[in-house]
């Protein structure tokens, strides 16, 4: 397929706070909407197929690194009720849990689960999750533990990235590099020096070199133009950097990172989840908010099929220290509870379907309405019958530690 690609002509001006509050930061679903498009078709009946390049993607060769690694099926549930009192997360606790965690999935030591999962000269992107802080975000003092763990291994800390698709949406998370020193801190959709425009004086996207031309996720028929709920496709467009049917993936994916750690967090969207495969399905490539009605949690499969993901993902980690059942994957205090809890697995398909099945009882012991329609755990089927993962709970082995 060739590529296709354009900018708009006229620039565009939107203060960081205000993108933040009126988009949703677009990676996020804001109050059941992603600019504007209901989250994942909850009131709307499963859509119709879409054509897309998911077969371009499976035919490339696996690598022993490929999903779903060494652990198909097993994901590993660390539980400890230090980890976090009142506001204040425990980071010396987040740290062991995060080793009991390994040590549980993996059956060796840090050290040498470490050897089963890189090498020292792997560049590795830890891929976070900064929507709605302080309260269900990806916690720092997780990623702490992670770099941590990764550095006593004699990775350089150059070597560490830890990432996500919106500059703003890092730097509100704490995601800075006085927090995290020597570890570099980098966006797929950057702002200009003084963080108030996405677009230069000529009304070209500042983010546009960062995505690369030769990797993309193809939607035939899925433009942005004219979808329900977009009220200015200029708005549209400057958040999504292309128009047209291609969304590409970022060149710090496909070119720069060799590994990628998947540090998630515990929250719904819908009646679905918005936890491991959505931390990245969504934010590896641009031009998402047009997918969101057409294709379902669909992306969320294909997206990390792609090898650019698929190679590269070997260890996924959702943070539930805090999870919320309700509201959304952005915050919502009413609904967030203490959940004292991460969970890991190398098979992020696993480890969703575990969390969605957990977060269905908790919805429903709130009291919350529960649509247990297939279409919301479909697409974790779909990746078994791809071989990504395993999503029969018949045949995911669930450990405690």
């Amino acid at each position: 397929m060739p590529r296709r690609y354009s900018t708009m002509d006229r620039s565009f001006t939107l203060d960081r706070r205000e993108f933040v509050k009126a988009a949703g930061a677009c990676s996020a679903v804001a109050s059941g909407v992603v600019l504007g498009v209901p989250a994942f078709g909850d009131e709307a009946p499963k859509p119709a197929e879409v054509e897309t390049n998911i077969a371009d993607f499976l035919k490339v060769p696996k690598s022993k690194h490929s999903l779903p690694g060494p652990f198909p099926g097993r994901v590993v549930k660390v539980t400890d009720p230090r980890s976090l009192v009142g506001d204040k997360v425990d980071a010396k606790v987040v740290a062991e849990m995060f080793e009991r965690g390994l040590r549980a999935l993996t059956g060796v030591a840090p050290k040498q689960a470490f050897g089963m999962l890189f090498t020292r000269d792997d560049v590795i992107g830890l891929k976070v999750n900064p929507v709605g802080p302080p309260l269900i975000n990806t916690r720092p003092e997780l990623v702490d533990a992670v770099i941590r763990w990764l550095v006593d291994n004699q990775l350089p800390k150059g070597n560490i990235v830890i990432w996500d698709r919106f500059e703003p949406m890092l730097k509100d998370a704490g995601y800075t590099a006085e927090r995290f020193p020597g570890v570099r801190i980098e966006a797929l959709q950057t702002m200009d020096e003084e963080g108030n425009r996405w677009r230069d004086e000529k009304g070209n996207h500042i983010s546009t070199a960062n995505f690369d031309p030769d990797a993309f996720y193809f939607a035939k028929g899925v433009l942005g133009k004219g979808v329900r709920g977009y009220k200015d496709d200029e708005f549209y467009l400057n958040q999504h950097v292309f128009a047209g049917e291609y969304s590409y993936f970022g060149k710090l994916v496909t070119r720069r990172l060799t590994k990628i750690v998947n540090l998630a967090a515990y929250k719904n969207t819908g009646n679905g989840i918005s936890m491991a495969t959505k931390n990245l399905g969504f934010a590896a490539i641009c031009n998402t908010g047009r997918l969101h009605a057409p294709l379902f949690f669909r992306v969320c499969t294909e997206v990390l099929a792609a090898p650019w993901v698929r190679d590269k993902l070997v260890l996924n980690v959702t943070d539930g220290l805090r999870a919320q059942y309700d509201g959304g994957p952005d915050k919502d205090e009413k609904f967030v509870y203490p959940n004292h809890s991460l969970y890991v697995a190398t098979d992020p398909f696993a480890l969703d379907m575990t969390c969605h099945r957990e977060l269905v009882a908790k919805r429903k012991a709130m009291g919350v309405t529960v649509n247990e329609h297939p279409k919301f755990t479909d697409y974790l089927h779909y990746a078994e019958k791809l071989g990504l993962g395993i999503a029969d709970p018949a045949r995911i082995t669930l450990v405690t530690a």
